[in-house]
């Protein structure tokens, strides 16, 4: 079975990379926002572009599950629901476009779009009342849709959905338990379209994705623990900071 990962010509290096980066994926899933974009660039560099987006899929719904499991009952259903059908218009349109667009540029439009919503946000926050955007459709369609568009090309979609929840003023854990069921569910029905459409999730990326469920597992448990330590008042600006330097990474 371990033939499987000769096609990938993987080093001890990259190995440790991998699974760094599904550690980071766990720590980003349960609280700990941002900490996972350096995961596009690493995995990118060790198996291409449009294949790492099928190998860190099954990493992200794993660490998912975990998130799920822990924060389950926080979720607010009512805001996720009114942005969820348009992420998935949005992973539709974007497996479409996905093979015509220059990933470089598209990236660099993701973080544009990152810092004009932060922008915004920041803005209502100091001058306008904070809740006439949130409530409004067009901002959960706004956001939702290019969540969903953000995740499929390139699996980069936190920081806008932190920028959707955080305009309204979640408490910390409702935060992170309606981030964990936003992903979980829209990162399984990517699932398919990577296998049938995309063809980039095949035996032997899961494999890889498989032996690295203990980095996931730890990083999960130390995201958890990370946000217990984070009181309530810090951990809205602990979010927009780590966003905002998420974006520039992707920029960069």
């Amino acid at each position: 079975m371990l033939s499987l990962l000769d096609s990938f010509h993987l080093t001890p290096v990259h190995w440790i990379l991998i699974a760094l980066s599904g550690m980071l994926i766990g720590m980003s899933k349960t609280g700990v926002p941002g900490v996972s974009m350096v995961v596009v660039p690493i995995l990118a560099s060790i198996f291409g572009g449009k294949q790492s987006t099928g190998v860190l899929l099954p990493i992200l719904i794993m660490a998912d599950v975990f998130a799920v499991s822990y924060y389950h009952r926080h979720a607010n259903w009512k805001h996720l629901l009114r942005a969820l059908p348009w992420a998935l218009a949005g992973v539709l349109i974007a497996l479409w476009v996905g093979e015509k667009v220059n990933d470089l540029q598209f990236k660099r439009l993701i973080a544009i779009t990152i810092f004009v919503s932060v922008g915004i946000m920041l803005w209502r926050d100091r001058v306008a009342k904070k809740e006439s955007v949130p409530d409004s459709p067009w901002f959960a369609a706004l956001m939702g849709l290019a969540g969903g568009f953000a995740t499929m090309i390139g699996n980069v979609a936190g920081p806008i959905f932190a920028v959707y929840l955080l305009a309204l003023h979640l408490p910390k854990k409702v935060f992170i338990g309606t981030t964990a069921w936003f992903f979980f569910i829209v990162n399984l029905s990517k699932f398919p379209l990577h296998v049938f459409v995309w063809k980039t999730i095949h035996w032997s990326t899961l494999l890889v994705d498989i032996l690295i469920l203990p980095a996931i597992a730890a990083g999960a448990f130390l995201g958890i623990t990370v946000v217990k330590k984070i009181p309530e008042s810090t951990y809205r600006w602990f979010v927009i900071i780590i966003t905002i330097a998420s974006a520039l990474l992707i920029f960069i």
